[in-house]
């Protein structure tokens, strides 16, 4: 084994540097993402600029307004963060026994057990990387959304002959982002680094700014009562349930903290990766728990009037955010530009998001690729003179387009594409610390982070949870279920990804791919 170390690195780095090496990791391969002390990737970072909360609570709050409201978002907040914890801390433990950029996949095979790791760890990898690309076309499409709102509350607003995009518009715009965040993931990785620094730094104080300002700007506020207790069941898509309409509320806080596994991804580029991986993975969940919770409880103070922030005949079209930020600057100065100003800091985070996203999904094809697991696999596993994985990085664009043309049929499948990033990238979470719990109980061996005695207990919560929102997402969101606009599409294309990827296997996979190369035996695991 061949390990090279820079000037002035710690005992601690190289020990973590062997463990990577022995586990699979890149650093005696051919074709390598080599490990760069002098430009070292912050774990935490990238995690947090994925996940950010300005990104998923954006996008996703007209649906928590619409399916319970205040309530539904406060609190339904809270629940879910629980959950998630116990996902993030079964994630972080296993990576800490195994930081490989492979990640989840990587996981399933070694905790399968031998008679089940290929197929474990090829249905866990195409469950991730489906789940990372819709993730990108749901993040990009959903900036090309804001802005075609920021330039229409620009030019007067709906009510006033403001410009309103065509749906082919909002298509053209969202492929100028993709193709921008592909020319920036093809930048060497001291740029991905900064980025990623910029991306965290933004989350922060955007939300610190917004959880001031919003507040203080607002004349018309609700009452803590409301904030905390109001259940708006008036959502106008045929549902009456309480309990119904509070378990569909509940996704908008599941779909606001996703991308973790970005940790796992990096830690082939950042030192001492069985820590920094796991403490990037509990770290980056944490503050954007809190973030995030903060942020909601913000944007509600602006809410009073829920039917006309969602209603298409306002200003905004529609988008209740950018309705009760123009709102509230219209009221207190005479004019809404701070409001579309807010937007504009919004729309940054988004933007940084989906660098984030592009970055962690081309680590884990590079890698599913360098395992043999990809169609044309020599093809995407290349990386060019600055050791950044060109190909994926294009292929990640190209398939994040593609998806986002379903835009142009039904806006209701696209809105699916939120919910198969979700469900993709929590089932791909899940597989790996089922296997912890289940066919590994006993044969587990944790790494520096670990959560002793009560791993298998915090790993079975974890898993009933994803479980429990898998149920939730596939559920109708509109009744009576008639035509492709009340159609829920979620069930279809999470169930036509396990069909593909289990096809595939029974069909061919099965013959040729074995799982995740290793170092130690230049075999599968």
């Amino acid at each position: 084994m061949h390990v090279c170390y820079g000037p002035g690195n710690s005992t601690v780095d190289k020990e973590a540097h062997v463990h990577v090496a022995l586990l699979g990791g890149p650093e005696n391969r051919d074709i390598s993402i080599s490990i760069n002390h002098q430009w070292t990737l912050s774990n935490f970072a990238f995690s947090f600029a994925n996940i950010s909360v300005l990104t998923g609570v954006t996008a996703t709050y007209n649906t928590g307004l619409r399916y319970g409201g205040p309530v539904s978002m406060t609190l339904g907040w809270l629940v879910v963060a629980l959950f998630n914890g116990c996902v993030a801390l079964s994630m972080a433990e296993i990576c800490s026994a195994y930081p490989t950029s492979g990640g989840l996949y990587y996981w399933s095979a070694k905790l399968a057990g031998k008679e089940w790791a290929s197929l474990a760890s090829w249905v866990t990898g195409w469950f991730n990387i489906v789940g990372q690309w819709a993730a990108i076309a749901s993040v990009d499409f959903s900036l090309a959304q804001l802005l075609q709102v920021i330039i229409l509350l620009s030019t007067g607003g709906a009510n006033g002959g403001g410009y309103m995009a065509s749906k082919y518009v909002v298509l053209v715009i969202c492929a100028v982002i993709l193709i921008l965040h592909g020319v920036i993931n093809s930048l060497p990785i001291q740029w991905l680094s900064l980025f990623g620094h910029i991306g965290a730094i933004w989350n922060a104080a955007g939300v610190f700014v917004l959880v001031i300002l919003i507040p203080a700007v607002a004349k018309d506020r609700p009452s803590v009562e409301f904030v905390f207790t109001h259940l708006n069941t008036d959502n106008g898509m045929g549902i009456h349930s309480k309990a119904y309409i509070l378990a569909v509320g509940l996704l908008m806080s599941q779909f606001s903290v996703l991308g973790y596994d970005t940790s796992a991804h990096m830690v082939e580029e950042t030192k001492n990766a069985d820590r920094s991986g796991p403490i990037g993975i509990i770290t980056s969940v944490v503050c954007a728990t809190v973030f995030g919770w903060i942020y909601l409880l913000a944007l509600t103070t602006a809410v009073t009037d829920i039917p006309y922030l969602l209603s298409p005949g306002n200003d905004a079209g529609g988008y209740a955010i950018a309705q009760a930020l123009y709102t509230a600057f219209h009221r207190r100065f005479g004019s809404g530009a701070g409001g579309i100003a807010c937007l504009g800091a919004v729309a940054v985070a988004i933007f940084l998001c989906g660098i984030a996203c592009v970055t962690s999904n081309s680590r884990m094809a590079y890698a599913f690729s360098r395992d043999g697991a990809m169609p044309l696999s020599r093809v995407w596993y290349r990386v060019n003179k600055h050791e950044v994985p060109l190909n994926v990085v294009w292929l990640a664009v190209a398939v994040a387009f593609v998806m986002a043309l379903t835009s142009l049929g039904s806006q209701v499948a696209f809105q699916a594409m939120g919910s198969i990033a979700t469900l993709g990238m929590y089932i791909a979470y899940a597989l790996p610390v089922f296997f912890r719990v289940t066919t590994a109980r006993r044969s587990f061996v944790p790494g520096p982070f670990n959560l002793g005695k009560y791993g298998v207990l915090v790993g079975w919560v974890g898993v009933v949870w994803v479980a429990t929102v898998t149920v939730l997402f596939s559920l109708p969101v509109a009744y009576p279920v008639a035509n492709k606009e009340t159609f829920n599409y979620t069930p279809v294309a999470v169930g036509g990804v396990l069909l593909l990827s289990v096809g595939a296997w029974v069909l061919r996979a099965r013959f040729w791919f074995q799982g995740p190369i290793t170092n130690t035996s230049d075999g599968p695991i």
